[in-house]
């Protein structure tokens, strides 16, 4: 059995595969845009913009919480949650540094006339 090393790679390695699998879903990539569009939501109120049920949305919002994309804050009964905007501008900067880099080479794709 093999053991991934995570610990080989970089912090911001990391950071970008953690936030790249919890976006891994369109469900929540929903979930974070109509949390842009609206600042703070109830989760009862994400339940009533997506088509899925509301045991299946709260999973979502627990694994968007899990990596700190979202925050949720316990108001009575129920759960207010808001976008962490700092980790969010960080690992915007990240994935726009390593997609200028992969792609600023040039080096193989369609028009590179590349033989792979």
């Amino acid at each position: 059995m093999t053991y991934a090393k995570t610990s080989e790679f970089t912090q911001e390695q990391q950071e970008l595969a953690r936030v790249a699998k919890a976006l891994a879903h369109p469900a929540r990539v929903a979930i974070i845009q109509l949390l842009a569009s609206r600042q703070t939501c109830i989760s009862g109120d994400i339940a009533a913009e997506l088509p899925l049920s509301r045991t299946t949305v709260s999973q979502h919002l627990q694994e968007l919480k899990a990596v700190d994309l979202i925050r949720g804050e316990i108001e009575g009964l129920t759960v207010c949650y808001c976008l962490n905007t700092e980790l969010l501008r960080r690992v915007h900067q990240q994935f726009t540094g390593f997609f200028v880099e992969a792609t600023s080479n040039g080096a193989c794709g369609p028009d590179a006339g590349c033989a792979c």
